[in-house]
């Protein structure tokens, strides 16, 4: 995502750049944007230019990741004052995946998204892919064959390579290219997974070179990408 907010005095809140096909009001980064003004009692509005990189439906968090973008660099620009875990509670209200944006650094997130245990994670070059569907998160999650007694991971104990998404064999059942996609990946990388809900499955590699052989060695059509691993948000420090 590309991000730029330009301050206003009228109050309002515009994006200068809606979503074909999404009203401005459904749009996270305004309904962050409202929600901050509300939280904070600013007067300030702001002009929100947005630049979507991540396919939605992909399952990457995308819509969560503009949200919590939008709440910091207005915090900031309008500079309102609100702590980090002040801004994870307004977050947690747009949705579970919000707060962790905010949060800002490589963690175990817990409970509806709001509990975080920090870990540290191998320096990785992920390739990213995006099967041709899109995954609607009602779909996965009113399957009845998803698998809801899973046990509780202790984030103590968990390491890179440990546990798994409980979502992907349901994704895979009734979005038959998401298991494709998923089989392709896993003939470089044994490891690979489903993002979230789906539709987009995604390896790490310790190399961009071995990340970008895999991509190589895929069929003609296949969208993917290569993305380095951070370890913070690059709002982090803000």
């Amino acid at each position: 995502m590309l991000f730029r907010s330009s301050p206003r005095d009228d109050g309002q809140i515009v994006l200068a750049t809606p979503i074909p096909g999404v009203a401005p009001e459904s749009d996270l980064t305004v309904r962050a944007a409202r929600l901050l003004q509300q939280a904070s009692a600013c007067t300030q509005g702001a002009t929100i230019h947005l630049d979507k990189q991540l396919p939605m439906g992909g399952g990457l968090g995308g819509g969560s990741s503009d949200a919590a973008t939008v709440l910091l660099a207005l915090n900031h620009l309008w500079q309102t004052g609100l702590s980090r875990p002040a801004l994870e509670k307004i977050g947690l209200g747009l949705g579970a995946d919000v707060p962790v944006f905010i949060h800002g650094q490589n963690t175990f997130a817990e409970g509806v998204g709001e509990h975080f245990t920090d870990v540290t994670l191998p320096a990785s070059h992920y390739l990213v892919l995006h099967p041709p569907v899109n995954v609607p998160t009602g779909v996965i999650f009113g399957a009845p064959e998803l698998v809801r007694n899973t046990p509780r991971i202790n984030p103590a104990d968990w390491h890179p390579g440990v546990g798994h998404n409980d979502l992907e064999a349901v994704a895979c059942k009734h979005f038959p290219a998401v298991a494709e996609h998923l089989a392709l990946l896993r003939q470089s990388s044994p490891r690979a997974m489903m993002t979230g809900s789906g539709a987009c499955v995604f390896a790490g590699f310790s190399t961009q070179e071995a990340a970008e052989g895999a991509l190589a060695g895929l069929p003609d059509g296949i969208d993917g990408w290569i993305a380095k691993g951070l370890d913070e948000h690059p709002l982090a420090r803000l």
